[in-house]
Parts: structure tokens; C-alpha cells; sequence
């Protein structure tokens, strides 16, 4: 009977305690230091798409992006904010976590793709389905199976917080607090995100701390032979939707679901290998567990689905032919893109 007693006080304590961690009241400092914050366009990177002058990066819209982008209060039971499911550490993807999961642990059916470089997108999401970076929050915020919560609703609670109408008057000179404002500050933060201080990025760059070792050096001649019709350098990505033979048939409809084109059933954009040494699991549905995982799907386990990219399907052969050794190789090269000044940057970690 008492051992009983024991167990259901355990139990009880651990409910709370999941309680108490889930619904605390929001930790960003409101009083944090303005960044003199800009887009800084990389050496080796082509023109940004996204245009500044549709929305300025200015240091107290930064501020403010990156304060609503770590409050838990945008979702409808204050459990999570945006940076729960896009962690600093694993470059702003979900750490160790196959689906993305919202509030009341709803588990969705995508994983969470990395956040970085957003400015050189011109499509946003798996699918492709947004156009605009901003509005990419909305979605968030918006989806049932994740924030799950109005943006009018937002926009009166935060109004009645005093700690907010100041930081909007700072940023968008009023303090009246809107939807497009709060979507306008978020777009601003991430914007700023930018990641371009790998190893390899001072390689190509010819400065210090760039020399490649001899296995990294035949993993990039391989990955240039072997990867990079789809993931071009230096974003690495084409920014293009393909099938990559996860499944025989796709059971999630991907592009589709925006074109409702049968040929674009199954196909999900080609995410950028930036910093994917730490971004895993990998694939849309994050079924892939490591790069090794990756690269031997690959080289055998291409499904022949019908919408199957031509490039995995050549030679009579699906997939891409790479010995035990050429994979090794390619994975030493791939985590020289690993950028860990990106990844430590106080900048866009919890204010």
C-alpha cells in the first residue's frame, strides 16, 4: 500500500511539474539590447530574392521579431512559441524530432525544415505553398496542429500587455498592435538569418581555416559529381520541388496539395545541406536518422515511384551509385558545412 502511495505521488508530481513547464509564463527579456542588425550579403552568394524595401531591417524591428519569435504567448494555451520547433542548435530545425509537434502535443506530418537563408527563397514550406516569407508565421501561428490560435486574438492580448505597445511603436512607429505588424517583425528576424561561415564557405573563399582535408576534398569532388544537380552550390539547393523515392506511392500529396497536378504528387522541395550535420532527422517526414541513413538511401533504397525525379533513375539503375567509401567521403564533406558561428550566434537565440 505504501509503495503504491509512492507511485501516485511520483506520477503526480510529474504532471505538475509538465504543467508547470508548458504553461509558465513566457522567459524573453523585453529589455534585451537592440542588434545593429543587416542583411549582409555573403562574397560567394548570389542577389538575396527578398526585398528590403518591402520590409526594412531596422534594430527595433529585429528586437521585437526575435522577442515574439521565443514568446510562448502567440499560442493558444501559452505552451510553445515559434522557437520551440525551430531550435538554434540544430540551425533552427526540431532537434531530434521526426514531426513537428504543437500544442497539446499534436503531431503533425512534416518535419520542421531549417530556418536560414530565408532570403534567397523564393517559396516557403515543403510544398512551396507561400510566396512570402512573412507569411510563413501565419501559418504557424495559425495551424490547428500547431499554435493554433487567431491572429486577432494575438493582437488583443499582446495589446493589453504593457510590456508590447512600446516595442511596436519603437519598430513600426505606432503603437497599435497588428497582425501584419507582428508577421512584419518575425519576417524581419529571420530574415537576418543567414548562414554562410562554414568551413566550407572559407574554402571557397580562400581564407584561413578553410584547408580541406584529404578525405573532405574527395568527399566535394564526389558531392559535385554525384549531388549537385539538385543541391547547387552555394545555397545548396536548386529551390526546385522533386520525388526522391521515399515511397512507392506517396501517401503525403506534397507540391500537389498547392498545384493539384498529378505529376506534382510527391514532390517536396529540395532543402538546402547547410549545417545538416546537426539538422537531423532528415526527409519531410523525418524518417532518415543520419547522413549515413541518408546517402545509403541513395545508393539502394530509391523507391520507383511515379513521379520519381529523372535524375535518380539513370543508367538503368535507381538511385546514385556510392560505395561504403564514396559515402564516408561525402559525409566528411558535408559536415564542412556545418557553420557553428551561425548556429552559437547570441543574436537570434532566446533574448
Amino acid at each position: 500500500m505504501k509503495k503504491k502511495l509512492i507511485i501516485i505521488i511520483v506520477l503526480i508530481n510529474v504532471i505538475i511539474g509538465y504543467f508547470a513547464f508548458n504553461l509558465k509564463p513566457t522567459q524573453v527579456n523585453f529589455d534585451a539590447n537592440e542588434e545593429d542588425i543587416d542583411l549582409k550579403v555573403p562574397s560567394n552568394f548570389p542577389k538575396p530574392v527578398y526585398d528590403p524595401k518591402r520590409n526594412m531591417l531596422t534594430p527595433a524591428g529585429f528586437k521585437l521579431g526575435r522577442i515574439l519569435f521565443y514568446d510562448r504567448q502567440l499560442s493558444l494555451d501559452q505552451s510553445i512559441s515559434c522557437g520551440s520547433c525551430h531550435q538554434s542548435g540544430a540551425a533552427f530545425a526540431n532537434f531530434e524530432r521526426p514531426l513537428s509537434r504543437g500544442i497539446k502535443g499534436c503531431t503533425g506530418t512534416r518535419n520542421a525544415p531549417v530556418l536560414f537563408n530565408l532570403a534567397w527563397q523564393r517559396e516557403f514550406m515543403w510544398d512551396g505553398r507561400l510566396d512570402q516569407l512573412e507569411l510563413t508565421s501565419h501559418n504557424a501561428v495559425t495551424n490547428p496542429c500547431e499554435m493554433a490560435n487567431e491572429m486577432n486574438q494575438i493582437s488583443a492580448k499582446l495589446q493589453g500587455l504593457p510590456m508590447y505597445p512600446p516595442l511596436f511603436k519603437k519598430a513600426f512607429g505606432n503603437p497599435k498592435i497588428t497582425s501584419k505588424n507582428m508577421m512584419k517583425a518575425l519576417g524581419q528576424f529571420m530574415a537576418a538569418m543567414v548562414s554562410a561561415n562554414s568551413k566550407y564557405d572559407k574554402h571557397v573563399r580562400n581564407e584561413q581555416g578553410g584547408a580541406f582535408s584529404k578525405e573532405e576534398q574527395s568527399g566535394y569532388s564526389l558531392f559535385k559529381q554525384k549531388c549537385s544537380s539538385c543541391h547547387k552550390e552555394p545555397l545548396f539547393t536548386d529551390r526546385s520541388f522533386r520525388n526522391n523515392g521515399l515511397e512507392t506511392r506517396s501517401t503525403d500529396k506534397g507540391r500537389d496539395s498547392l498545384t493539384h497536378r498529378k505529376s506534382d504528387l510527391g514532390k517536396f522541395k529540395v532543402p538546402s545541406l547547410r549545417n545538416v550535420e546537426v539538422s537531423a532527422p532528415y526527409m519531410h517526414d523525418g524518417h532518415l536518422a543520419s547522413l549515413e541513413d541518408v546517402l545509403a538511401h541513395y545508393d539502394h533504397g530509391v523507391k520507383a515511384n511515379p513521379n520519381l525525379d529523372p535524375e535518380l533513375k539513370k543508367n538503368g539503375r535507381l538511385g546514385i551509385s556510392l560505395n561504403s567509401q564514396e559515402q564516408q567521403q561525402i559525409v566528411a564533406f558535408l559536415r564542412t558545412l556545418t557553420d557553428k558561428e551561425f548556429i552559437n550566434d547570441k543574436r537570434f537565440q532566446t533574448p
